[in-house]
């Protein structure tokens, strides 16, 4: 008569720590790992592994590393990001490989006792394993950046870091400007040169993190400097992050831009509402809240007015290569996203914070690209 395989420590301290949510579950399986240095290769393996599902559920580094760090400490995302450049140090496509650089390569958490990185193995362990299936993102087609290119996307970066730094607001919006011209002339350029060169080229996807608070209005300003771009914004508020559909260039575009008024809104709440403190004022929540909306409501309507302006200017054959390429970004949308449905914000309810918000965003630069061409 055969008998069954004795379980290994690893499988009865992942059956004891890895299904529940106690902690009295997770010390059982904390003890067992603890008390048996024999089981540390295994332990290590299965976390290559459950890793690797994340991949196959369409979860990528970034993606990984932001949810770590939101649902749990320090330790944890050092230890993830330890295992993430051990399993697999072949990145599927630029972003992939940009994620990676990105991980600290000297990540590993710190020596403690064995019960204590037992514990912060299997917390990290129970988040991987309930990781929910998302939309896998294909990478971009491969492209051949151009010295050119390479030098005008660095150019970019660092004059929105200078306006982002700029205690001026007037040397803010020279920079700023400058930096939206040369966005525009490299998307607009990559357009032009796919369509003369009739290269495989195809909307894709990138996921930014939107993470609270006041999310829902971060998502909304997300929204309106996508839609600026040609991409399309869909956000997933339970995990904390937003897909953004469009072509290479536009997504890059967006990313930077995002990132550049979040800092500025940012920025100039705190300036706000230091000066609402000091006259007495303490209902810091309510005014944050009413800011941040009232600022991307009003970046949306301004970005609206200048892609309005952008398509009335088209001309020659750079309107249906833009009109096709619309049509080619929805269509990719939505075979990613066949149900979704629209959200509204609520607790925006300070007269004050409005006020503010929308007239930080008047001074926000988002000036108009220059004529398409």
């Amino acid at each position: 008569m055969s008998s069954s395989a004795t379980p290994s420590t690893v499988e009865r301290a992942f059956g004891a720590a890895l299904y529940a949510d106690t902690d009295a579950t997770l010390d059982t399986g904390a003890s067992l790992l603890a008390a048996d240095p024999a089981s540390d290769a295994e332990l290590a393996r299965r976390g290559a592994e459950f890793v690797a599902a994340a991949w196959r559920r369409g979860w990528q580094p970034a993606d990984v590393v932001r949810i770590v760090r939101r649902d749990l400490d320090d330790v944890h995302v050092r230890l993830v990001s330890a295992l993430i450049l051990r399993e697999d140090r072949t990145p599927r496509g630029p972003r992939w490989a940009a994620q990676l650089d990105e991980l600290d390569a000297d990540a590993e958490p710190p020596r403690t006792d064995r019960f204590t990185h037992a514990t912060t193995v299997l917390e990290l362990y129970r988040l991987l394993l309930r990781l929910p299936a998302i939309e896998p993102l294909d990478p971009p087609p491969p492209r051949q950046d151009a010295p050119h290119d390479s030098r005008m996307l660095g150019r970019i970066r660092a004059l929105l870091a200078k306006a982002e730094a700029t205690g001026f607001p007037e040397e803010a919006e020279a920079l700023s400007a400058k930096a939206q011209e040369l966005m525009a002339r490299h998307s607009i350029d990559e357009a032009l040169l796919a369509a003369r060169t009739h290269a495989k080229d195809a909307p894709g996807a990138c996921r930014i993190g939107v993470e609270p608070p006041y999310e829902t209005a971060k998502a909304v300003l997300l929204d309106a400097v996508a839609g600026a771009n040609r991409c399309r914004a869909v956000w997933n508020e339970p995990l904390a992050f937003s897909t953004v559909v469009g072509f290479e260039p536009d997504l890059e575009a967006v990313e930077l831009l995002y990132t550049s008024l979040l800092v500025q809104a940012t920025a100039a709440m705190t300036k706000a509402e230091a000066a609402q403190r000091a006259g007495g004022r303490k209902r810091t929540k309510t005014f944050r809240q009413s800011f941040l909306a009232a600022y991307a409501h009003r970046i949306g309507d301004r970005l609206a007015t200048v892609a309005e302006g952008q398509v009335a200017s088209a001309e020659g054959e750079l309107l249906p290569v833009l009109a096709a390429r619309e049509v080619a970004v929805t269509d990719h949308m939505e075979q990613m996203f066949p149900d979704t449905v629209t959200t509204r914000m609520r607790g925006v309810d300070d007269a004050a914070g409005w006020q503010e918000g929308a007239a930080a965003a008047d001074r926000a630069q988002v000036r108009a690209r220059p004529p398409l061409r």
